[in-house]
């Protein structure tokens, strides 16, 4: 009896001690090699007062994007996929824990036999029954931590995955919402050559009523139907890009696609949008969800390093059954039947021609590989934000110098109509004015699209908000 309370001992000891040690470097986050400066380039006051909402598409004050955000959180098809993803690592991560825990089983056997008669056996005892009922138990003792590293490692990938299903619900939403506000440019494109289109046939109709009465020529009249005639043709090419816009959008909202009549998009439907605060730049590895899944999977890679150099040691197991052993079934259970046993074994690879020492120096190459990654990875969304910010600085001079733009082209159509009539400028300086105040229009909505489409940007490279209600395991 007191080798087996020393033997307990021993393993009691094993145990706490196998808890303790991990080889292999603890994560530490790396040093990037670049310098961050202590606010953005392209800010240079503070006018930018707001700070990022975790729903941030509810600051373009439409209800139907957010209903249409709703539907992509709940039905895309991406975001199903990231979403798989996270419950794959969560098993995975539950399955390395499970190898740091003990295991259990039961087995029962009934056996009937014939014995040669070469044993030297009597002929009634040749032949018989047994019966068994047992619990074997099997336990590795993580001495070096091999085990609590792969656990480290999966823990970190999971964390990773999640991470990655916000970058994919960011990316997604923002392109949804960047489809939505084409859509309403694309509506208002066509308002804009309607009304172009209704000018055009006045003018035609004032022109053949004057060369009805000899105070225009033929060519007045066919340039009026030359130009006419382009911008017609001009409306199916929108018509057919708005409803392509649709079908994507239905699509991102795991529809079949649709498509709907335009709505009339009146001249002043951009809202205006009140000014980001992006905050400072060393904010970004925190915020951004593509950053901190980058930092998670060099964690796990860095984790696998003392995963593998554990592997270069020597594995100690313990294994044990106790249960019964009878002939007779009706004896399986009493205490002259009881059996039991209990083993510690050591396992060590003497040669392996440098597998096991390789497979280490792999794992601190992908570290390293890692570590490139995450640098480049927080060098990206650095340059992604002052590309926006420097975007919406200059979206803004541009929608400023169209809007003067617009003005004077309306003036001078205006003017050019009087000289016409009075007969001091032929009808080509009308249909130029006319064509000019045409894309002045144009060049609005697409200025106006621009800084609606760089918020969204702005909002995805500073990293978005993720207050999702959405379950997992739906």
């Amino acid at each position: 009896m007191k080798t087996v309370r020393k033997i307990y001992l021993l393993l009691l000891l094993l145990i706490l001690v196998s808890g303790c040690i991990k080889l292999g470097p603890d994560y530490t986050r790396p040093e990037t090699g670049i310098t961050v400066p202590d606010k953005f380039h392209t800010v240079s006051d503070e006018t930018d007062k707001i700070e990022i909402t975790d729903c941030w598409w509810e600051d373009f004050g439409n209800p139907e994007i957010n209903t249409f955000v709703d539907s992509i959180i709940k039905s895309n098809h991406d975001i199903r996929i990231a979403t798989g993803r996270i419950l794959e690592m969560r098993s995975y991560f539950k399955q390395t824990r499970a190898d740091r825990f003990p295991s259990l089983g039961i087995q029962a056997e009934g056996r009937d036999q014939k014995i040669p008669l070469s044993s030297g056996m009597s002929e009634d005892d040749r032949e018989f029954e047994t019966y068994s009922f047992s619990l074997p138990a099997s336990f590795e003792l993580d001495l070096w931590g091999r085990l609590a590293r792969t656990q480290e490692a999966a823990r970190a990938s999971l964390l990773a995955a999640e991470e990655n299903r916000k970058t994919v619900m960011n990316t997604v939403i923002a392109e949804g919402i960047s489809l939505y506000l084409q859509m309403e440019a694309l509506e208002r494109r066509i308002q804009v050559t309607k009304q172009s289109i209704e000018n055009y046939r006045q003018s035609l109709k004032m022109i053949d009523s004057r060369y009805s009465r000899g105070l225009s020529s033929v060519l007045d009249v066919k340039q009026a139907r030359r130009i006419l005639a382009r911008a017609e043709a001009f409306l199916p090419v929108l018509f057919q890009d708005l409803g392509i816009i649709q079908h994507r959008l239905s699509m991102l909202a795991g529809n079949y696609p649709e498509t709907r009549p335009p709505r009339k998009m009146p001249e002043d439907y951009l809202k205006p949008l009140t000014p980001v605060k992006p905050g400072i730049p060393s904010d970004i590895l925190f915020r951004r969800p593509d950053v901190r899944a980058a930092e998670a999977e060099l964690e796990s890679l860095n984790a696998m390093i003392g995963a593998a150099k554990a592997s270069r040691f020597p594995r100690i197991s313990l294994t044990g059954a106790f249960g019964y052993s009878s002939k007779e079934i009706d004896d399986l259970f009493e205490a002259k039947s009881e059996l039991w046993n209990m083993a510690m074994g050591i396992t060590q690879t003497v040669f392996d021609a440098g597998k096991l020492k390789a497979g280490q120096r792999a794992a601190e190459a992908k570290y390293k590989q890692g570590v490139s990654t995450y640098a480049k990875t927080v060098l990206n969304a650095f340059v992604e934000v002052e590309s926006a910010l420097l975007a919406r600085k200059k979206q803004i001079e541009r929608r400023e110098l169209t809007l003067i733009f617009l003005k004077e082209a309306r003036e001078t159509l205006i003017v050019a109509r009087k000289h016409y009539e009075r007969g001091l400028v032929d009808y080509l300086t009308v249909l130029q004015a006319q064509q000019t105040l045409f894309t002045a229009e144009e060049n609005l909505v697409l200025a106006d699209l621009g800084i609606l489409t760089n918020r969204v940007t702005l909002y995805r490279a500073l990293g978005g908000g993720f207050a999702y209600s959405e379950e997992l395991e739906r």
